[in-house]
């Protein structure tokens, strides 16, 4: 029989996982991850969110990269296939970046996103 290796629904950059791996890191053991969704707000519509969790739900996906472990809500899963993470520092900010192929458009402040969910077959893949 032969398996098939079923698709992440994110990636990161090197950039990404050190910096979610340094900060992993500092909180100590008791962090299972950095979790990712997506919620209803701001002038486009959505808004990324980012918070440390304990634990890793059933339903879950689990992205794994140089020690860094990204935690992505079930519900977001549409939202977020294809997307690639990054870790962008700058003179004057610095902060995460998602580079998604369903970002539809983006509000000036930079705060807030228009998503539309993944395709079908995208989908489908990712079920295996």
């Amino acid at each position: 029989m032969t398996t098939r290796t079923r698709p992440q629904v994110m990636t990161m950059t090197p950039a990404a996982a050190a910096r979610v791996k340094a900060i992993m890191v500092s909180k100590g053991e008791a962090v299972a991850g950095l979790k990712i969704g997506v919620k209803k707000g701001g002038c486009a519509g959505m808004e990324y969110t980012m918070t440390w969790t304990d634990s890793v739900a059933k339903f879950d996906e689990v992205v794994e990269q140089d020690g860094a472990r990204v935690i992505i809500d079930p519900q977001a899963v549409l939202y977020l296939l294809g997307t690639e993470m990054d870790y962008k520092s700058e003179k004057l900010s610095s902060g995460f970046v998602f580079n998604n192929p369903n970002q539809k458009s983006a509000c000036g402040c930079g705060e807030s996103v228009e998503l539309a969910p993944a395709s079908a077959d995208k989908l489908a893949a990712l079920k295996g």
